[in-house]
Formats: C-alpha cells, structure tokens, sequence
C-alpha cells in the first residue's frame, strides 16, 4: 500500500514511453492494476509522453471502466487535437450510462469549437445543464467561447450573465468576441463593465479593444489604452505591438505607427506588412515601396498583405512598370488567388491598362463577388458605362449583386452619363433586390442627376433620404450646380457644405467658385478667410512620369526640371507639326469638296 501514495508522482516523473511501460509492467507484477485510479493515472501518462495507441490498448482492456479512465482517453485526444475522438468518447460514455462530470463536458464542448460545431455543442451544453453544471466554471467558459467563435454573441451574453462567478477568461473572451463581431461598442461598454466589478483586464483583454478601436476609428481611446498598458506594465508581444502600429496607421497617426514599429524588439512580416499597407492606405506611396524594399534586406520575404499595400501604392503614383513586376513577383512566389487577383486587376487599371485589367479578369477561374465588383468599377473609371452595365448583367447569372455590386455599377452609369439606366438599376435596387440605399448609392445617384442638368430630380432624391445627407452628397449636388448655373439650390447646397465643416481644401474651393459665378463676393471673402484661418493651403496638381524606374513630376508653370529646355522643345515641335496636319486635311478636304 505504501507504493500506492508514490505511484502518481512516479507516473508523472516518467519523460517517455520506456520509462511509462516500466512502471505498467511494476503495477500488473504487484497487483496494483485493479486499483481505478491508477488506471487513469497510467492512461494519462502514456498520452502525456505521446503514446496514445498503447493509452488506447489500456483503456480497451479495462473491463471496469469509470469516469476517470474515460476522461483519461478523452484528454488524451484532446492533446492531440483529434476532436472527433473526442466526441466519440464522449457519445460512447452516455451510451454506456455513464455519468459525464466538469471536465467531460469542457473538453467534449472544446472540441465542438475545433469543429465549428454549435448544433453538437448546444446539446451537450444542454445535456450538462441537466446534470446541475450550468454554474460551472469550466464548463460555462467552454460554451461562452462556442457562442464567441461562432459569432453568436447574444447566446454568448444570455449564459455570461447567469454565470455566478466570471474569471478573467470569461471576460477576456466576451469583449474580444465583441471586438471581432464587428461589435466594438460592446466590447469597450463590457470592459467598464468588467472594470466596475474590480476586474483588471491583461494584455489579451487589451488587444481586443486594440480591435475595437481600429474598428470604431477612435484614436484617442486607443492611445488611453496604450498609455494603460505602459503605465501598468502589461506585457507587450509581436501581436500587440501589431496591433497597436495597425490601429495607429488605418487611423491615419503614421508617427505613432512608426514609433511603435521602431521599439519593437522583434518584428516579422506580418508588422512590416501592417506599416506598409498603413503608409499605402494614408496616401504616402513612395514611403510604403521604400518600405518593402527595405523589409527586404532584413531578410523578411514580402507576404500577401505587404504586396497588396505596395500595389495600392502602385495605383496612386501610376507606377504600371512597378505593378507589373509586383505582379510577376506574385505570380511567381505566391498562390495567385482573390486577394492578389483583384489587387492587380485594380492597379492595372487605375495605371491606365485597361485591356491588361481585363485579361486578367478572364484569366481568373473562380471569381467572387469583390472580383466582379472590382472589374466594374475599373470600367467605370475610364468611362465605359456600358461595358461596366454589360459585366452587372454577368454577375446575376453567377451571384446575387450586393450593395458594393449596385455601389460600382451606379459609379460607373455616372462616370458615362448613362441617367435612364442609373435611375432604372437603381429602382430595382430597392424594388427588386431589396437592398436600402446607403449614403455611396445616393451620392453616385446625384452626381449623374446633376452632372446631367437635372439639378432639380437630383434635389427630390435627397429630400428623399431617410438618414441626413453627408458631404458626398451635398458636393455632387454643389457640383451639379456649378456647371449649370443653378443658383437657388447651388446656394442652399453651398450652406450645408459650409455647416458639415469639412477639412478639405478641393471643396471649400468647389464653394468659392460657385459663390464667385453667382457674384456674391461677401461669400466668397467668408469663404476665403475660413480657409485662411484654418491654415488651409492649396496643394498644386502635378503628373508624375515612370522612366527607367525613376519618377519625374511636373507642376503647373514649373521650369526646375533638368531638362525642361529639350522637353519645351519637343512639344512646340509636335504642337507644330499637329497644327500641319489638322491644315493639310482641311486642305484635302476642299479639294475633294467634303
């Protein structure tokens, strides 16, 4: 009896399968076997050195078996991450009436999370709830995490609060749920919640509300969070200190960004690819290529994300030259899937190579619904109207077109001037598709409207709006105005740009204008002094050339090129030769009395 104390903490000290099978043979020699408990303890040893087939054959010989040796086996197949033996265990165990305990119930439910499967998870949940173990720790943590991963955070919510006691775990796993639902709100009012009752969160708790910033946009309370953390010394990993760079990019704070990426002690590609996507989104193309360039010679190797954000950089300097070679890079290293497809497709397009655009298109075998959305925009960026209606009709023979489908197609319709097939598409977006006009919807809608003279049909569709019309809106419809002398509405547009208080230099130049052609100075002076004393400057509009892998931008009036004198030359000497040809087939043309 004496070995019985010792015999766990021997099993436990063995390190591999030879030293486990030792201690099995001392316990058949010495009649220790029919003791449970040291069944269990023996199945579990062999699993914990990764011997689950000879686990398999101790828990198959037993003729006897309780809950022990049963949870033995499924903790065992659980290490190893085999969840359908799990539940097989666990299904066999009810069917031979025996009585699931805590944690039974947690790892068959754990496993239905490796599954995705809530059906399976709810009625064992269900099943535990009749046996008294609702207000179990371990077993409602089990089923709260289910709900999360499966994005129901409601069901998730109903069992959190008849918890009778909740752990950092329970908290930590609600307000990330929330975070990645697409929920953020929730997220940050749970966490004052869970501070209320005097739980402080750790840096996991922190890096779901790290989420919920990004996703909310709200900068400040991210930097409280930040501050939190330092003050209080929470650990801060690679994944934090991600996290943190990402939301300070996608909110537009690139020196923050930077200085986080900066005192990382360690990065890898995914928080290169976080700061160049940032530096690509926020408009700063040259420094997000200097950035894959020099991830590079750090001996990162660019993944998908950086390689997207270089393309988007790509897109707004014109770089095709670039473009392509990122193209080839990826067709080359990567898996030419979606993602990367409808990046490419984008910059070729927005490059000017339309036609590349739509090789590629064709190329793409299995075409998702951003793809096809993706292709019709770019056809409506270079005024193919109708090429962008004839792909709209492709797509309802493959996919039912969402919000983002009608979004392009009416940008597109717009672009052309097409206004009897915006306005037609558009009414069956409501009428037929059953999809709510969104804030982009209208904006497109009156910006063909006003473009084409009716300023009037424009203003009735904004009346019409449930939800207060944005600057989108009210610009197009100012626009509109502008180019057609429509004086009584272009005024009363011109007043809801000016309240809606827009940090935008193009608009408040958009409103000067229109004042100036009404000749209303004293507007015109307001317009101008708000623009003054808001530190705004006109930024001048300039084209930038790719030769030779080299940039060369050209402003208005600008003669600081090096060699500006050849290039002035060589334009007066095609302007020269233009104007000959126009004269002589004007003179061919009398000759031939056309």
């Amino acid at each position: 009896m004496q070995w019985l104390k010792h015999l766990k903490s021997l099993l436990f000290a063995c390190k591999d399968k030879n030293s486990v099978a030792k201690v099995h043979a001392f316990i058949i020699l010495t009649g220790l076997y029919i003791n449970k408990n040291n069944i269990g303890n023996l199945i579990a040893s062999y699993a914990r050195v990764g011997d689950i087939l000879s686990a398999r054959k101790v828990f198959d010989k037993l003729s006897n078996r309780g809950v022990d040796s049963w949870n033995a086996m499924i903790v065992a197949y659980s290490r190893k991450l085999f969840p359908d033996e799990v539940l097989g265990f666990y299904h066999q165990m009810i069917v031979e009436g025996i009585r699931p305990d805590s944690s039974t119930f947690t790892l068959a439910i754990k496993a239905c999370v490796s599954l995705m499967d809530l059906e399976m998870g709810e009625e064992i949940w269900h099943k535990a709830v009749d046996l008294g173990y609702q207000n179990d720790v371990f077993v409602a943590s089990s089923v709260l995490n289910l709900y999360v991963k499966c994005g129901k955070m409601d069901e998730a919510m109903v069992v959190f609060n008849k918890m009778p006691r909740k752990d950092l775990v329970c908290w930590t796993t609600l307000v990330t749920g929330f975070a990645q639902s697409g929920r953020p709100g929730e997220a940050i009012d749970l966490y004052r919640r869970m501070q209320t009752d005097g739980m402080e969160g750790d840096s996991v708790v922190m890096l779901g509300l790290i989420q919920a910033c990004v996703n909310l946009g709200d900068s400040k309370l991210g930097l409280t969070i930040h501050g939190y953390m330092i003050r209080n010394g929470l650990s801060m990993d690679i994944v934090v200190h991600t996290s943190l760079l990402n939301m300070y990019a996608k909110n537009g704070y690139l020196e923050y960004a930077l200085h986080v990426f900066k005192k990382m002690p360690s990065k890898n590609h995914i928080s290169w690819g976080a700061l160049i996507s940032g530096f690509a989104q926020n408009g700063f193309a040259r420094n997000a290529l200097e950035l894959l360039v020099e991830m590079q010679g750090y001996g990162f190797k660019p993944d998908l994300v950086s390689l997207v954000g270089a393309l988007l950089a790509c897109t707004q300097g014109g770089l095709l030259i670039l473009g392509k070679s990122i193209h080839g890079y990826i067709t080359r290293r990567l898996d030419f899937e979606k993602v990367s497809a409808t990046a490419v497709i984008d910059m070729y397009a927005k490059c000017g190579a339309l036609s590349y655009a739509c090789a590629l298109f064709d190329r793409i075998d299995s075409r998702d619904r951003i793809s096809w959305n993706t292709m019709i925009s770019c056809y409506g960026v270079h005024g193919h109207g109708k090429e962008a209606l004839s792909l709209f009709l492709q797509v309802k023979t493959n996919l039912k077109p969402d919000d983002e489908t009608f979004a392009a197609l009416l940008s597109a319709l717009s672009h052309s001037g097409l206004v009897d097939e915006g306005q037609h598409w558009f009414n069956l977006m409501v009428n037929k598709y059953n999809i709510q006009p969104t804030e982009k919807h209208y904006a497109c809608m009156v910006d063909l409207l006003a473009r084409a003279g009716f300023v009037e049909e424009a203003y009735k569709l904004i009346d019409s709006m449930k939800n207060e019309p944005g600057a989108a809106v009210w610009v197009a419809l100012l626009s509109g105005c502008c180019n057609h002398g429509k004086s009584s509405i272009g005024e009363m547009a011109a007043k809801k740009v000016l309240e809606l208080n827009l940090d935008d230099l193009g608009i408040h130049a958009l409103v000067s204008k229109f004042f100036a052609m009404g000749d209303m100075w004293d507007e015109v002076a307001a317009v101008r002094k708000l623009m003054k004393e808001t530190g705004m400057k006109k930024v001048p509009g300039y084209s930038v050339l790719d030769v030779n892998g080299k940039l060369h931008a050209f402003l208005k009036g600008d003669k600081s090129h090096h060699e500006y004198e050849a290039i002035a030359s060589a334009l007066h000497k095609l302007d020269r030769e233009m104007r000959l040809q126009d004269q002589n087939e004007g003179l061919l043309h009398v000759a031939l009395g056309l």
